[in-house]
């Protein structure tokens, strides 16, 4: 498993990883830098109006400095505070659209001798999204009223938090590695015979999502740790077009 992961990281250097950081990068500075330009015009129409309104009731001079001072100084921070961490998550959904070709590339470098991989139908790929958005929806709601209880217990919050988001991250990274190359039915045959190696995959990429700056780029890391996870049991269970005893390099 760490093996599997090692080997993930090591490749943060192929072409294909930083073409995608760095698009997913450009993309998510001009994804803010409109919600910036409007944040900063909804401020400035939100200032005026209190402004119109301080003086209105008779405050003037040092009181609206003050309160045009304090109101700019809030509103600078609140954008950048939000952006702190907006930003991450952004960048992160920006770069789930490149995660095929990051796939691709791993497939390339460790796996030479595989098949050119099936083509995912349209149809299939919005289903399973649907599916699994309903399944990460009915589930946060599900433990909700748990994390609530054990939001002041610490070793326990933790465990819940990591256990669901390992079991969300570790299904989401296998099904979008798995439906490269197996049909929807053998991919969830594979999925039940190995569901705790996949779990203890999807844990440690929960893990190392919460950590600042790693987190920027390990959509790409969790995709290439999770393929070598899932050629791992593809190859143990013999499951179709897998290559049997091929070595990674």
């Amino acid at each position: 498993m760490f093996a599997a992961l090692a080997k993930a990281f090591a490749q943060i250097s192929d072409p294909a990883f930083r073409r995608v950081f760095l698009v997913s990068l450009a993309a998510s500075l001009v994804v803010f830098a409109l919600l910036w330009a409007l944040a900063w015009w909804s401020l400035a129409w939100v200032g005026e109006g209190l402004l119109a309104w301080a003086k209105g009731e008779g405050a003037g001079g040092f009181w609206a400095r003050t309160i045009e001072w304090v109101f700019g100084a809030a509103s600078v921070l609140a954008v950048l505070v939000t952006s702190f961490f907006l930003f991450p998550a952004v960048m992160v959904s920006v770069m789930s659209l490149f995660l095929e070709e990051i796939a691709a590339a791993v497939e390339r470098r460790h796996y030479p001798g595989l098949a050119p991989p099936r083509g995912q139908p349209l149809h299939e790929a919005l289903r399973d999204a649907l599916v699994f958005a309903g399944i990460s929806i009915a589930l946060n709601l599900l433990v909700a009223p748990i994390y609530l209880l054990l939001m002041f217990v610490p070793p326990l919050n933790l465990f819940v938090f990591y256990l669901l988001n390992g079991y969300l991250f570790g299904l989401e990274y296998f099904e979008l590695v798995a439906a490269r190359r197996l049909a929807p039915e053998e991919m969830k045959r594979l999925h039940r015979a190995h569901r705790g190696r996949v779990l203890s995959a999807g844990v440690i990429i929960a893990f190392l999502l919460t950590l600042p700056l790693v987190n920027l780029a390990m959509p790409l890391v969790a995709t290439g740790f999770m393929v070598h996870v899932f050629e791992g049991v593809r190859r143990r269970a013999g499951a179709p077009g897998a290559v049997p005893g091929q070595e990674t390099r």
